[in-house]
């Protein structure tokens, strides 16, 4: 039988796994401070992570030293007093010696030397950094790809500090606990969507996913009681990313959902990239309790919209008003007031930020940079930037108060991805993560749709900044595109290890299901051409396989009910491919997952491929 068949336990169980291992074998030995266990990569993805472990016959307090490889790259960190330690290590270099000085309260010493494995060639390095360990001090700024690379921390030297091998997607944010949240690595449906959501802690382990029926995809917001704003859709009724949910930090369950198709019509004011399917193409939200809304960026109608958080209801639009209707541009849209001569709308923009003062940040992508196709701008004579707006709601106008980006240019430009991070007045972080050069001339769509023989005649790069008071105080440049980029310490004083399985919260919902079966003839074996791999997750069934494009597949599960499942073959023609790393190099790829929810029973797996039916082998108990 050629389909390949296998099963795979959660990340989450893999790592509890290999949490009991290295603990069983800590409990085997007698470990002191003179002689701690190490375990390397305690949780299996985060190399340059370790955990030393030891007693102590009183309580004492520990100060860690990870050493670098100049003294402005030391990274510190201090333990409470106790008997049984649990050190997490930071910070360790890739394919090196590291030495980890440990310090007890009563003055006693130690240096463990933890080695590590070499970078893999998916931690890009650094073409240009140029900051001081003044101002960067022990922080590391994290960037997450969008094309073949992998999740990263770089120090101040640009030397990578932390990475991650999973296939990690979107933002990176750390919340009041001190985890982090990040989409999940378990692809929903193409280009990009995912399962959910993981909280993880800096050394690796998920303690818990959230899991949404209609997946995750650009961004994620904590509220002020913990439980989370996570952008989604309803893939049934043919759209994406023009919706989202609160969810309960405690059990995963929606509490509460906002359909933007309610807020907004769907067929105006449309960017250069805006299709049915993707007509808003939400990827940022941002609660803010003052007003108590939210605010949400529509890159495929350029436009930063406010709606009501209880309701809904929009409350205003920021954005070139030409090509809307006039009664919404009398309503919801700003005059510009201040330096006109100075000012220009946002297009195609990312990751709106609501600052302090009611001040709206966002990355203005300039994409197009214009509403109609005999204005648009061509990439070599456009701009990308980050650009903060003033705005008065009583007299619905907007002024520009503060840019950066636009003098540098094509050099600068980004049709897509990219954020601002507000850090205190005058203090800002801008991260122009997609600019691309084909053939030496600026790319005017997304990088990450560059696919095959012509990816050697793209040139990547990413450049984050960081200004005070209008000077640069930190610039780094990658070789690859990153979706975000967010400055974080290693060390957080919240994110305190805790022993013990994670959870899997929520759920993926029921697959669309069809139970009329067309009839068929029986083909046997499936054949070897359509290299058909099934997995059984423990949440989800995946196919993967290869067919020709718009050929009728179904898969079936045939038990004591036949339940029958339509897998896509004809790809849409995305026009907005924010993450690319999910991508198959051959176009003919399918990756069909099915939710376990609501299947219960034993069942025999086949495919009906246009008018055969053909047997897998496979037999799953559910």
């Amino acid at each position: 039988m050629s389909v390949k068949f296998k099963q795979f336990d959660h990340i989450i169980t893999e790592q509890y796994q290999a949490e009991q291992a290295f603990l069983a074998a800590y409990k085997k030995g007698s470990h002191s401070f003179e002689q701690p266990f190490v375990q390397l990569n305690p949780y299996l993805i985060a190399p340059l992570t370790a955990l030393i472990m030891f007693k102590t016959d009183k309580p004492e307090t520990v100060t860690v030293n990870v050493k670098g490889r100049q003294a402005d790259g030391d990274m510190h960190f201090d333990l409470p007093a106790a008997t049984e330690h649990v050190i997490p290590v930071y910070g360790l270099y890739g394919g090196s010696d590291n030495t980890v000085e440990l310090k007890l309260g009563s003055g006693a010493k130690k240096s463990v030397i933890i080695k590590t494995e070499a970078l893999p060639d998916k931690v890009k390095l650094p073409t240009k950094m140029e900051t001081t360990s003044d101002y960067f001090q022990d922080n590391l700024m994290f960037v997450g790809p969008t094309t073949a690379a992998l999740v990263a921390g770089y120090d101040y030297k640009g030397d990578p500090r932390w990475y991650c091998t999973l296939n990690l997607a979107f933002d990176i944010k750390r919340v009041k606990n001190g985890r982090l949240l990040v989409g999940t690595h378990r692809l929903l449906m193409p280009p990009y969507h995912t399962t959910g959501i993981y909280e993880m802690g800096m050394i690796g382990k998920i303690y818990k996913e959230f899991r949404i029926p209609g997946g995750y995809h650009h961004d994620q917001f904590e509220m002020e009681d913990g439980n989370l704003l996570i952008l989604t859709q309803d893939p049934p009724r043919g759209t994406v990313e023009d919706m989202c949910v609160l969810v309960d930090r405690n059990t995963g369950a929606i509490l509460k959902s906002w359909d933007y198709q309610k807020s907004l019509p769907q067929d105006v004011g449309g960017s250069g990239s805006q299709d049915e399917h993707d007509w808003f193409h939400n990827n940022a939200v941002w609660y803010d309790k003052k007003t108590h809304s939210l605010t949400l960026s529509g890159r495929h109608q350029d436009a930063v919209i406010n709606i009501d958080y209880d309701s809904g209801k929009l409350n205003w639009i920021i954005g070139d008003p030409d090509n809307w209707p006039q009664d919404m541009v009398d309503k919801y849209f700003f005059k510009p007031v201040g330096d006109v001569k100075n000012f220009d709308w946002q297009y195609e923009q990312h990751a709106c930020v609501v600052v302090p003062d009611g001040d709206i940040m966002c990355f203005d992508n300039g994409h197009w940079r214009g509403k109609r196709k005999e204005n648009y701008v061509p990439a070599k004579d456009n701009f990308s930037r980050g650009v903060r707006y003033r705005i008065d709601t009583s007299k619905m106008e907007i002024e520009q108060v503060w840019q950066f980006g636009k003098e540098r240019g094509e050099d600068f430009f980004s049709t897509y991805i990219c954020n601002v991070e507000y850090y205190g007045e005058g203090h800002y972080m801008v991260h122009s993560g997609g600019i691309g050069r084909f053939k030496g001339e600026t790319l005017n769509k997304p990088p990450a749709q560059v696919r095959g023989d012509d990816e050697k005649d793209l040139v990547l790069n990413s450049i984050t900044v960081e200004l005070k008071d209008d000077t640069i105080v930190y610039e780094m440049h990658l070789p690859a595109n990153y979706y975000r980029a967010e400055k974080l310490q290693p060390y957080c004083r919240e994110d305190v290890l805790s022993f013990g399985k994670g959870e899997l919260l929520g759920d993926l919902g029921v697959t669309e299901q069809f139970l009329t079966i067309p009839d068929t003839e029986p083909g046997g074996e499936v054949p070897d051409k359509y290299n058909v791999k099934i997995g059984l997750e423990e949440d989800r069934i995946i196919l993967k396989a290869t067919f020709e494009k718009g050929q009728m597949v179904m898969l079936l599960l045939e038990g004591a009910q036949t339940v029958g499942y339509f897998v896509p073959t004809t790809k849409r023609p995305f026009l907005a491919m924010c993450v690319g790393t999910f991508q198959e190099a051959d176009e003919r790829a399918v990756e069909f997952p099915i939710s376990r929810k609501g299947l219960a029973g034993s069942f025999a797996i086949r495919l009906i491929v246009d008018d055969k039916k053909y047997e897998t082998g496979v037999h799953v108990a559910l």
